[in-house]
Formats: structure tokens, sequence, C-alpha cells
């Protein structure tokens, strides 16, 4: 089929549906989503959408084929064919009489076009006898609704179609469904007028017939229609009306024309065939009569009369047997013959064959049937293949005129089959380039905060915020520069990624922002750049979740896990966008300088502490351990402390992974570091973990957490302000997720304005003053 049935079907699917239907059928049936209007598409494509759209809608397929057949005629109309059919016949019968003939039109625009073909019969009750035939099996049940829609909107009547028959004829030679429908017109004009309570007299007549039963017979319909005449003569139908002005002759109306003929005929044998030169006439047993002088020019067999017809021909269209019998049953249908290429002399041997289309004339007094034709050619192109000219055929015939506008309309058809195809490329590539500008954005996102590169990209300047409140980590690997110098660089950039990409994942369970990474150093924060009142809950948990994961981490050296050491602090910093060329996310702030201190002064697989988080932590479900005063380089003395576990949550809420259910109870593991005994065991690998890991990723839960189970929306509610340097409040919302928004496992968070300040549990953090030097965090990333 030609993409101008798919891509109706299509539209009608958009059009009834949505278009989220139609990109779940054409999904389902494994379909593209565009069709080129003048490009032949198998007819396998729209069966299987067909059966989709039955699948997915839970209906019969005769239901969806009759509402396309309904849409297929509006889609026509729409497109440019609405005068055409208009003009097709005065009535509903000489419609469907034309139809084979609107098909045979269009061919020569749609050159691969395998329509069906229909024959039409009038009963003695007035119904109708149509009937289909087809190539195609089982959409049949397409016309009733086309039919159905002609019938309404151009004739204003009503019909009802039922399937009386369904056989294969032995005429045909090539439709193998055959189904004969009867058709029972019924006026529309029952209906309009049932539906009105008070009208004029003629309204009111048929209003009174139709409360006593819908069900009427054509006679009872009739006998209204008289009474309505009776009652006023100025309503009358419209073509009753025409048919009234025109008169010809002395007086006499249209409807009772005769015709006069005269007793002999008026033109010698010799000029009727130069003026018919592709005329034949045969007889019963197909015996060439008489033929036309440019047909005895092309096929020279002809002029030997009393050959056989069907030796030189074969009948394209209607596909029947070449009989007396079967072209008088579908007499009113236009016949292409064909010529048979052995039959033709040697110079068309390599030549295309000749092709006549024409009507077929019964003449009952001699016997003989007249096939009055002109030669099938779409373009000059035919014309000159088949060695013909235009002085070949009569001055006349207005196939002169189609070859040239035909040939027009094939140029245009090639320019607008062009546009279309560009059409669809740009699209393809509008839809490239959007993936892989979604690509750039999600790398972008990855190196700096949303709402940072998004402004970055609009050419705005990121000013640089307060934040009086956040905790910041830093880790690295216990004795790194031995294990540098007795390995393969290529060995410590596996153990890094390893290690890296499961930090990586802990972010996302805890929605803490990773800063940077300066060889095995890692730096994470809370509270920033979204502020958090459960800032030090979520890196505390972080830290127990790095102890694990780097646990499973092999070391190339000993062969056993690698060991590392984590460092928190909590205060306040100012975050901004330093560089242009290569633009960094920064942190400044003597609590940088502090949480550093902690992670260099801290031991082997241990989480050290600072005052400030250690009450920070106190209150929250954490065994916290304390160290003792300690010298801390540019500090002096300090008193801090060891984070040991968790105590209210399991080792797979840590690790973000889907808690097992054992028995009536989830696991009853608390994340800590003294528990390692009860950990799942790990099997050592110096082979990185893959990126997308296959385990699903489970956001940890807090207090300032949305607490819906489902997938989480991209957060919209209103952030606490941070300051700027300048003083100036802006409103947090602009920051937006801490990951790019194709996380869809990452939590919003839902503050008020308290949290920014004060701790959960409503006392005032310590007081943590800000010295006169600032460090920076300088950031790289190890690749």
């Amino acid at each position: 089929m030609y993409g101008f049935i798919n891509t109706c079907l299509k539209s009608l699917v958009i059009d009834k549906f949505g278009e989220e239907t139609w990109n779940k059928l054409r999904a389902e049936a494994g379909v593209e989503d565009t069709f080129m209007t003048y490009e032949v598409y198998k007819d396998e494509i729209t069966m299987r959408l067909v059966a989709e759209a039955c699948r997915l809608l839970d209906v019969e397929a005769s239901v969806v084929l009759r509402l396309f057949g309904e849409y297929f005629f509006e889609f026509c109309k729409r497109s440019g064919y609405d005068h055409m059919l208009r003009t097709l016949g005065a009535n509903l019968f000489e419609f469907m009489e034309n139809l084979d003939a609107l098909h045979g039109y269009l061919s020569l625009s749609y050159k691969e076009m395998n329509a069906p073909s229909f024959r039409v019969e009038k009963n003695s009750d007035g119904t109708m006898l149509l009937h289909y035939y087809s190539d195609r099996r089982g959409l049949c049940h397409i016309v009733p609704g086309i039919i159905g829609a002609v019938a309404k909107d151009f004739f204003s009547s009503r019909i009802e179609m039922e399937v009386v028959n369904q056989m294969e004829e032995v005429e045909r030679t090539g439709k193998k469904e055959h189904v004969v429908f009867l058709i029972t017109l019924r006026p529309a004009f029952s209906e309009k007028m049932c539906s009105r309570n008070t009208a004029s007299p003629p309204q009111r007549v048929q209003a009174s017939g139709c409360r006593h039963g819908a069900a009427r017979t054509n006679k009872q319909e009739v006998e209204i229609l008289k009474q309505i005449k009776k009652h006023t003569g100025a309503w009358r139908n419209h073509w009753e009306t025409v048919r009234s002005l025109v008169q010809l002759g002395k007086g006499k109306l249209l409807r009772g024309f005769e015709p006069v003929y005269p007793d002999e005929l008026c033109i010698d044998l010799k000029t009727f065939c130069n003026a018919f030169p592709f005329h034949i006439v045969f007889d019963e047993e197909l015996r060439v009569r008489q033929a036309g002088v440019t047909v005895q020019k092309i096929v020279p067999g002809l002029q030997t009369m009393g050959i056989q017809l069907d030796q030189y021909f074969t009948i394209l269209h209607p596909e029947v047997t070449f009989t007396i019998a079967s072209i008088r049953k579908f007499i009113n249908s236009h016949f292409v013959l064909q010529t048979r290429r052995d039959m033709m002399p040697e110079c068309w041997k390599e030549t295309p064959m000749l092709e006549l289309r024409g009507q077929m004339l019964w003449m009952a007094s001699l016997h003989c049937m007249l096939y009055q034709a002109s030669p099938l050619l779409r373009s000059l192109q035919e014309l000159e293949e088949r060695r013909m000219y235009l002085s070949d055929i009569a001055p006349h015939d207005a196939t002169r005129h189609l070859i040239l506008l035909n040939q027009q309309r094939l140029a245009e058809m090639e320019l607008s089959s062009q546009l279309e195809r560009k059409k669809e490329q740009l699209r393809q590539l509008s839809q490239h380039l959007e993936q892989e500008k979604q690509k750039t954005e999600n790398l972008l996102y990855a190196m700096l905060p949303k709402h940072v590169a998004n402004q970055l990209k609009e050419g705005k300047r990121v000013e640089a915020g307060e934040f009086k409140e956040c905790t910041i980590l830093f880790s690295d690997v216990v004795t790194f520069t031995n294990i540098c110098s007795q390995c393969e660089p290529i060995q410590i950039v596996f153990m890094l990624n390893s290690m890296y990409l499961r930090f990586d994942r802990l972010t996302t369970v805890h929605n803490v922002y990773k800063v940077e990474t300066i060889g095995d150093a890692y730096m994470v924060v809370g509270g920033v750049p979204i502020p958090v009142s459960s800032h030090a809950e979520r890196v505390a948990n972080f830290a127990l979740g790095m102890i694990m994961a780097a646990k499973e981490v092999t070391n190339p050296v000993t062969g056993g896990p690698i060991q590392i050491r984590v460092g928190l602090h909590s205060g306040p910093v100012l975050a901004g966008v330093v560089g242009e060329k290569m633009p960094r996310y920064c942190l400044f702030g003597d609590t940088v300088n502090t949480a550093s201190r902690m992670e260099s002064h801290g031991l082997p697989d241990q989480i050290h502490l600072s005052p400030t988080v250690y009450h920070a932590l106190r209150e929250k479900g954490f065994q916290l351990e304390e160290r003792g005063e300690i010298e801390v380089k540019g500090k002096g003395r300090m008193r801090t402390y060891f984070l040991l576990k968790n105590l209210r949550a399991t080792y797979s809420e840590i690790m973000g992974r889907c808690t097992r259910e054992a028995g009536s109870g989830q696991e009853s593991v608390h994340a800590g570091l003294d528990c390692s005994a009860e950990l799942p065991s790990f099997r050592p690998s110096l082979q990185p973990i893959q990126s997308s890991d296959r385990r699903p990723t489970v956001a940890m839960r807090y207090g300032d957490s949305l607490t819906d189970d489902k997938p989480l929306a991209p957060f919209t509610e209103d952030l606490p302000s941070a300051k700027t340097l300048t003083g100036k409040s802006r409103d947090s919302e602009s920051y937006g997720s801490l990951h790019s928004g194709n996380r869809s496992e990452v939590e919003p968070f839902e503050l008020n304005q308290d949290t920014v300040r004060r701790r959960p549990d409503g006392a005032e953090p310590p007081p943590t003053a800000l010295s006169k030097k600032h460090v920076c965090s300088r950031l790289c990333v190890v690749s």
C-alpha cells in the first residue's frame, strides 16, 4: 500500500485516541513513525497496525476497519480530493458505478496502486447490490464505513449495509476476495424532521409519522412525501428544483427527453476508423470484425479480419476471463487491454507493451462488442518508449491533454516526495541532535550543579553564595604513595575507578554533592548547593557507606581490601564558580581546611569527626566514640571523635540496595564499622565495576525527604534563601537538583526557612567563626 493509507491510519489514531496511543501502537507493531505519501510499503505493515489497534482497544477488526473507512473519506476530502469525489456521480448508485474509473485515473499518479474493484446492481425493490473484489483478504469492512460516509455527506441519505454473500467468482482471474453487500437507502429527512417537535406543516406531518414508530416501510415513506408535497408546493428536493428549470426543445423537461436516431449511419467506414484510431469490434466468438487505423499499425495482426482478439490481447482490468459473458457482466467497468509480447512484431520485443483503456459497448442487433479505447499513457516518457507520437492520438481524444497535464503532475509529485524525504531527514536529524544535546547536558550537570550549568549556558554571571551550615567530607587511600610505587599505572587507574564508581553511587543514595577528586582524595559536601537540615546525617551515612564500599575494592599490592581514612567537619562556607575557560564550582572557608585536617589526622578504616559534627550527630542514632585531644596542624589542640555505626539504619539502607525480607522483618545488621563479620562476603577483583550498576539504587530516607514510595518527581517546592556576597538574598529554588535531571532515584527535599540556620532538634549549632585564612578547594577529575 502507498504511504497515504498508513498516514491516514496514523492520523486517525492520533485524532481519536491521542499521540501517546499512536506511539504505543507503532512500537508494539514495530513500524516507523513517518510514512512517505508516494512511497509503497508492504501490506504487512498496515495489517500489523490494524491487528495491534484491535488488541490495544479490545475491539473486533470489523469495528476498527469501519471506523477507518469513515475517517478515510474525511481524510481524502482534507487531502484535496473533495471536489473530485463530489463530481463522481449525481446519486449514490452513479458514485459507486464510477469508483473503478476514479481508481483508474489515480493509477496515473500512483503507478503501483492495487485498488479494489466495484460492481453495483439495482434491485426492483430499490435496494442495491455492491460487489467488492480485492486481492487483500479481511479488509471488506472498510467499505461500509466509506459508502456510509459518502451517502451521508454528499447525498444526505442514511444507508444500511450488510454482507449477503462472500465467495470467489470463476470469471475473475486476479481478485481473490468477492464480497456482496446489500445496500438499503433511507432518506435523511426522516431523521432530521423527527428530531423537531414543532415545525412547519411538512415537518409536523413527518413528526406525526415518527411518533408511531421508526420502522416504517418504503411505501409509508412515499405516502408521507406525497402529503408533504400536498401541503406545500414550495418544499422540494434540491435536484428536483434544478431539473424543473432545465427545458429542451419545445418545453420538454429533461426527465422526459427521448433521443432521435437517424435512419442510417451518416459516416463511412474509412472516416470512422480514422476518427477512432484505437477502436475494436469483435463478435461473440471474439473474432475481430473491425479495428482503428492506429491500433492496426501497432498490432499488424489485426489487419487480418476474423482472427481471435484474445490471441493478441489480455485483459488487465477488470481481472476476468476473456469471454463475452464475463465482459458483459462487467460492462459498466472500464477495461484495460494489453498486447501480448509473443504476438508483437520484432521491433516491439524490447519495448513496453501497449495498454488500451476504454469502454465496452454491446451491440445487440449485430451481436458484436465495440471496444472504444485510447492508449493508456502516463507521461511523455512512456509515449517515447512505445515509439508513439501525439499525432497518433485523435485530436478530439483528451488523452493528449491528459499526458501533458500528468507530466506536470508527476514532476510536482516528485518534488513533493523530495520535500517529504527532506522533512523526514530534518526530523531525524533534529531528534538525533536533541539526544546529543541531552548527553552533553548530562555530562555538564555531572561536572557542575544544575543551576550553575544553566546560568553559564545562558551567559549569566554566577554569584557566590554563603551557606551558614554544611558538612564537608574528605577521604584518601592509606599508603597510596607506596601502592603507586609498586604497581603499574593501569592498576592504579583500575583501583581508583572501581572505588570512585562505588562512591559516586552512594552520592545518589544520600543526595550529597561530589565536589572533587584529587588523586586518591575524594571530597563531598552536604547542604550545598541545596541547603538541608540533615546535611550532617547524610554525610555521616555516606562515610559509613564509603568504608563498606572500600572493602569491595582490591589493593593491587597486598591482594586484600584497600583502606581509607575519612574526615568530617561542619561549618559555614562560601560557594561559587571560579574561572571561565574551565569553570569549577569551588568551596571557600576555614571549614574546608578543618575537614581536610580531620582526614589527614585520621586512622585507617576510621571516620574522624570534628566537635561540630559530633554535636550534630550525638542525638541522631549514631554510635560515636571519643578519641580525645590531639594536636591538629594549624588548629592547635582539638577534641575529636570517631563514628562507629548507625544504630537505626541497616547495611542495605546505607548502601542503597533493596532490603532483603527475612521472616517477618527486615535484616537487622546495623551499618557500622564493627560488624564486618556480619557483612556479605566480597570477592576482590582488579576489574572496575560498570558505571551502570545492575542493582537498583534506593535513596535513603531522611527527615527532610519526601515519604512517597513511588518514583519522585523533580523538586518544585520553594527552598530557603541563601545570602550572596553582596548581602542580597536569592531564592534557593534556582539551585535545582544536585544531579542531572535524568536521575529519578534522587530524592528532593522539603524544607522550611529555619533549616539553614537551625539544627533539626531546635538547638543552635556550635559556634564556628570564619578565620582570616580561607581555603579554596581545588577540583580535578581522575579518569
